[in-house]
């Protein structure tokens, strides 16, 4: 049996569910955010809103996988504009931006983060960024790194740096990302 596509509606109420879900979640954290709560803010009620996600955790999933995508779609785009040895710091400058714009979006994956339900292991956060460090190595003829614990450094400087950024919004991240380059091209020489 085959699904049927949703329609546009419904297409745009889940958007919507989503976008106020996100909302929600930077403005109070995952653990008081209810379905009853999201259905007030889009003036329906909660069981429309269980129509569109079964359970809170399905929509703080769809809202999680949301702001995931959009984060690593930007800073795919960056790290393939450049070569790759300069992969790492488009890497470090698009994160920060995109976390910094997206001040939403990051408050949202501190919380997905935490939450168990998820199930994310260590692995899925320094990857990435030390596969980057490996091709940038293999491009720049230099020595081998430890891209493990390096992509584990970088990215506890991340994340210290955008938090630093939500408490403080007139901080100059955009400074600190430049000065976080600025020792990953010392590390990578």
């Amino acid at each position: 049996m085959a699904t049927e596509k949703p329609s546009f509606i419904e297409q745009a109420r889940r958007a919507q569910l989503i976008d106020v879900t996100i909302d929600a979640v930077a403005e109070h954290g995952y653990a008081k955010v209810s379905l009853a709560r999201i259905a007030e803010s889009v003036g329906i009620t909660k069981a429309a809103v269980l129509y569109y996600f079964r359970t809170k955790d399905a929509l703080m999933d769809a809202a999680y996988q949301f702001v995931l995508t959009a984060l690593v779609d930007d800073v795919a785009r960056a790290v393939e504009s450049v070569d790759a040895q300069n992969g790492p710091q488009a890497y470090v400058r698009s994160m920060i931006g995109h976390l910094r714009e997206n001040p939403r979006h990051t408050r949202m994956m501190i919380e997905a983060l935490g939450n168990p339900a998820h199930g994310h292991t260590p692995d899925q956060r320094w990857r990435p960024l030390a596969d980057v460090i490996d091709s940038a190595v293999a491009a720049r003829g230099s020595h081998a790194v430890d891209s493990r614990s390096l992509a584990i450094i970088i990215g506890g400087a991340i994340d210290a740096i955008v938090t630093e950024c939500l408490h403080d919004p007139p901080y100059d991240s955009a400074a600190a990302a430049e000065t976080l380059v600025e020792m990953l091209d010392a590390a990578l020489r």
